[in-house]
């Protein structure tokens, strides 16, 4: 039976794109680089640049095709490859020095050829270390803050917990020190803007800074990354202000719906184009700081009178469980975070909710109980301790680990900062409030080092 659509669906799409600030946030190409791995760093380089020069123009060309066919804004091209910690282990195996001269090399070459390509963001300085390290990850762990101060499109995922395994409390630190040498290599530390700290990360997300390409993904593939804070929010306040929440779940799956099937689309048609697998569309609602793009706004638009008040996790739950429903029919693979995503200087109505003072550092803490992307671009003192640091990172990394889901910590220490501040990075890094992280510190606990493993029944 075909389905019908309705004229004022058609027109309700146009106005979403036109009006109401929805588009694809990225499209992001997944490659794998494993056949590039050769004991000889020159051999390895050349392989990679050739790759790369083979895959890319025809890739952002497609993009761009597409973006024009269906007049969707598609606001970046981004490539996630092998995590380069496993290129360059036969080099680290020599000597951590080694690794690290290696891993500086081609993360120059890497980023060089990404600009000359028009890719935006490259993510792949990456390791998985929730259990353990090898001499690769350690060279990548010892040279986040210089590769990442030194290049300008390469983007940094660890992932340092996992379900069924624990918390490495000894990589969460060695991640915290990096934390804070990029803050002071970069100014206003915005560095740390390119540096994710992760539990149980997908290796299919499109979104920087956790983009890798994974051990589980086919040679070539695409993750297509979604964005419409505005539609939603539009909706609320259209056509759900005298509606009960239960109505108002519909309604807001209704709008979902629609805003995934045109992400679909565009990925279905670019991975037709190209001739590989689309493997999965993010559901997560990233927002910008422009006005009308706002994760927060729409959780007072459902009445909330700032968010961080009262009723603010139950408001936050009702929006996940209509993304999740609505987008899982929506699409064929779903994927990444897919989920509600609070990041703290990109999305301008939760940074006047922080000026408000109904939303603090503990406020986004709590929401990742409900929300996927964990605390994300929040700005911290630059004096804090970094065993305070690596305590904010072990909290919310445990939270994924006992409950089984994604999360993770994209922290900025701004120097000379102090708690009230307000930091412009400008463009859609937007802006924030540096929040307050207390006085007490966990340097105890944290220095003991070691490993906080958790069982989970597997049978």
């Amino acid at each position: 039976m075909p389905i019908v659509i309705h004229p004022s669906e058609i027109l309700e799409t146009i106005e979403m794109i036109k009006y109401l600030k929805f588009d694809v946030r990225a499209v992001t190409l997944s490659l794998s680089l494993m056949d590039c791995i050769d004991s000889d760093l020159s051999s390895l380089m050349k392989k990679v640049e050739r790759k790369f020069r083979e895959v890319l123009p025809s890739f952002v060309q497609t993009v761009e095709d597409v973006a024009d066919k269906y007049q969707v804004p598609i606001v970046n091209k981004r490539l996630s490859i092998t995590p380069l910690s496993m290129l360059i282990e036969p080099y680290a195996s020599l000597s951590l020095e080694n690794g690290k001269a290696s891993l500086m090399k081609l993360s120059f070459l890497i980023d060089a050829l990404a600009k000359e390509c028009s890719i935006d963001y490259v993510g792949g300085l990456s390791a998985y270390v929730a259990r353990g390290s090898t001499l690769g990850d350690r060279a990548v762990l010892s040279s986040i803050a210089e590769v990442l101060s030194s290049t300008e499109r390469l983007f940094s995922s660890i992932n340092a917990a996992q379900t069924g395994i624990g918390v490495n409390v000894d990589a969460i630190l060695e991640v915290s020190k990096q934390i804070k040498e990029l803050s002071e290599k970069t100014p206003k530390g915005i560095g740390c803007v390119k540096l994710g700290v992760f539990a149980n990360l997908p290796e299919d997300v499109p979104f920087m800074p956790g983009a890798h390409h994974g051990q589980n993904m086919p040679e070539t593939a695409l993750h297509i990354a979604i964005s419409g804070p505005g539609v939603i929010e539009h909706a609320i306040k259209a056509r759900g202000q005298e509606k009960n929440l239960t109505e108002l779940l519909d309604e807001i799956k209704r709008v979902i719906f629609k805003i995934t099937r045109v992400g679909e689309l565009v990925g279905r048609e670019i991975a037709r184009r190209m001739g590989i697998k689309l493997c999965t569309v993010d559901l997560s609602l990233a927002p910008t700081p422009t006005i009308g793009d706002s994760v927060a706004d729409i959780i007072e638009a459902m009445g909330i009178e700032s968010f961080g008040a009262p009723g603010t996790l139950a408001a936050l739950m009702l929006l996940t469980e209509a993304l999740r429903r609505a987008g899982s029919m929506a699409a064929t693979n779903i994927g990444g975070f897919s989920g509600v995503m609070l990041p703290g200087s990109e999305d301008l109505g939760l940074t006047e909710a922080m000026k408000r003072g109904s939303a603090s550092l503990w406020t986004l803490i709590a929401s990742c109980s409900i929300c996927s992307t964990g605390l994300d671009m929040v700005c911290i003192p630059g004096d804090t301790p970094i065993e305070v640091i690596a305590g904010l990172i072990s909290d919310v990394l445990s939270m994924g680990v006992m409950n089984s889901k994604s999360l993770g910590v994209r922290l900025i220490p701004v120097p000379g900062s102090k708690p009230g501040d307000e930091v412009d990075f400008g463009g859609l890094l937007g802006k924030t409030v540096v929040l307050d992280v207390g006085s007490f510190t966990p340097r105890s606990f944290i220095l003991r080092g070691g490993e906080i493993s958790h069982y989970k029944h597997r049978w």
